[in-house]
């Protein structure tokens, strides 16, 4: 008797897909994850908030490649749309909290509320994920839109980008592309798109990353887009313009350190300036809220200052931070005091911190005061960006967290600024991540405008960036009170960011919106099933399968080539 021949293994399209490690043991995560909807909502928290490793001061820049993947791949398992937009808006709330940790002290319980108001720009992203990804995505299940989700995942998030860089949603802090400050090839980029280039190409690469992982049938489409990714940036690094040197001129950062007292710091930073006698510098640079009463009403300050300048032979810029003698209130003012005193124009802050300089809409939460470390009087911003001029060097200042704001050091560099500026204080949150973070921000700012860029803060992180973003000399720490002078490198003619603008995301907000109009004549010419009129079917009309089966009626025989199909509900 021959024996009976095994049965055959499943046919070549039949086979499951070979799947890579990393997407079982993330599959598995989140099957645990989804067990109560509680603990998949944590899991998206969570998942949202490891970019923040990606920025100092852990700055794992590498990670913020594949930082966003279980984010992903979470939102793509969500079973609805809901669960996507949830999702998106949980995991943009775990990052915002994420990124802004260390302003907890500070903001204490608003800290929670605030991530989740911002974190709400991330549920329509959510819902992208899920519409392009997920099991109803154009196609069918296992058959995504890969080639729109690489187009429109990472346009998306450059519109979450530009809407929280409005000044009154907190500003830019935490920007994606921030992360790859101290990456040659990625600052080069910057000075093409800006930061936001470089946002798109981080998130251009975690969702290629993703199909990768999960998606057998678009792994073709994300090796070729990784590929191409790679050599586009390859591509500008080595045959990208770049600034032309021009000569170099010595800045001076005088930083106090941690002192108690107003009155006990300005003696601190004469003292140091002081020693700054025989360097030869072209500009003396003190931190944000280094002088805390008006020039102008206290003329016997500003004999002090002259007198420095003299002895230096270069002017100082002071930042102060007091009520105005004319009763017009408190604003933080960069002024450039000379031999003869305060000289040419000064500039008022324009962008303040919210919380921490004015409270926005005080009468209703003035309270923040009572429990948080919020602005007591709101200082006054400013109406305009200004170059001083030393009469050897022009330059433009910034105080405080406008290092954040792309166009603002753009336009200064266009308005004819060969060196950028930024006076800043931190001494708030010693021991944490915001000295480093914002100490970072100085070299993408000089790598998109090629100017050098000067970081000038009373407690640490001080630091200067050459015109093409990398270090220049030893940075200032934390622990270091002490007057440093560097030979800066200067640059001339104009990077194409600083011609072109933010084309990066005006150009991902125009494939946003001819992908949704798209979606939307798609659907309008989608035809329509229109019910016949009754009796119009061939033959007689059977029982309602909705009906319940009446005594008398006739069986409906059976189909012997049909499987059973009673047990299911009808769709």
């Amino acid at each position: 008797m021959t024996p009976k021949a095994p049965p055959a293994g499943p046919s070549a399209p039949d086979r499951p897909a070979r799947r890579v490690p990393a997407a079982r043991a993330l599959r598995a995560l989140f099957r645990r994850a989804q067990r109560t909807p509680w603990r998949r909502s944590a899991t998206a928290a969570a998942c949202g908030a490891l970019p923040a490793l990606a920025f100092p001061a852990p700055s794992l820049w590498w990670f913020a490649y594949v930082a966003l993947v279980p984010w992903i791949l979470l939102i793509r398992s969500a079973p609805t749309a809901r669960r996507a937009a949830l999702d998106g808006w949980l995991g943009g709330a775990g990052f915002m909290f994420a990124v802004h940790h260390w302003l907890l002290p500070s903001l204490t319980v608003f800290l929670p509320v605030l991530a989740l108001l911002l974190g709400a720009l991330w549920a329509p992203w959510g819902w992208l994920v899920g519409r392009l990804l997920g099991a109803g995505a154009p196609g069918g299940a296992g058959r995504p839109a890969a080639g729109a989700a690489l187009v429109l995942l990472p346009s998306g998030w450059l519109l979450i980008e530009l809407a929280r860089s409005w000044q009154y949603l907190g500003g830019p802090w935490g920007l994606l592309g921030a992360s790859q400050w101290q990456v040659a090839p990625a600052l080069r980029l910057a000075s093409i798109g800006g930061v936001w280039l470089v946002s798109a190409l981080v998130v251009v690469t975690n969702t290629a990353l993703a199909l990768v992982c999960a998606v057998p049938a678009a792994r073709r489409t994300a090796a070729a887009v990784l590929l191409a990714a790679s050599v586009a940036a390859g591509t500008v690094w080595l045959w990208a313009p770049r600034p032309h040197r021009a000569g170099s001129f010595r800045v001076a950062i005088v930083q106090p350190g941690v002192i108690d007292g107003s009155a006990a710091r300005f003696a601190r930073e004469v003292h140091l300036t002081r020693r700054l006698a025989g360097t030869h510098p072209d500009l003396v640079v003190w931190g944000e809220s280094s002088v805390t009463v008006d020039l102008a009403d206290h003329p016997g300050t500003t004999a002090t200052l002259s007198a420095l300048s003299r002895l230096v032979g270069a002017d100082l810029l002071v930042n102060v931070d007091a009520e105005r003698a004319d009763g017009s209130g408190i604003s933080k003012t960069s002024e450039l005091v000379g031999p003869h005193g305060v000289t040419g124009p000064v500039y008022d802050k324009m962008r303040l911190v919210p919380f921490g300089e004015y409270i926005p809409l005080r009468s209703v939460l003035g309270w923040a005061t009572s429990v948080g470390k919020a602005a007591g009087q709101d200082r006054r911003p400013g109406r305009s960006q200004v170059v001083m001029d030393t009469g050897a060097l022009r330059f433009g200042p910034l105080v405080c967290f406008e290092s954040a704001f792309p166009d603002m050091s753009r336009h200064l560099v266009a308005d004819g600024a060969r060196l950028l500026v930024a006076q800043s204080s931190t001494s708030s949150f010693q021991g944490s991540w915001a000295p480093a973070q914002h100490a970072s921000l100085a070299a993408l700012r000089a790598a998109e405008t090629w100017r050098p860029m000067v970081h000038a803060t009373l407690t640490g992180i001080s630091a200067v960036y050459g015109p093409d973003g990398s270090p220049v000399g030893r940075r200032t720490g934390t622990a270091d009170s002490a007057a440093t002078v560097y030979e800066v490198p200067g640059a001339t003619g104009t990077s194409p960011y600083v011609r072109l603008g933010d084309w990066v995301p005006h150009l991902a907000l125009l494939l946003v919106l001819l992908a949704a109009g798209y979606e939307a004549v798609r659907t309008l010419r989608r035809p329509r099933a229109v019910p016949g009129p009754a009796g119009a079917a061939d033959g007689p009309a059977g029982p309602d399968p909705t009906e319940p089966a009446r005594p008398g009626d006739p069986a409906e025989p059976a189909d012997p080539a049909r499987p059973e199909l009673s047990r299911f509900p009808k769709p």
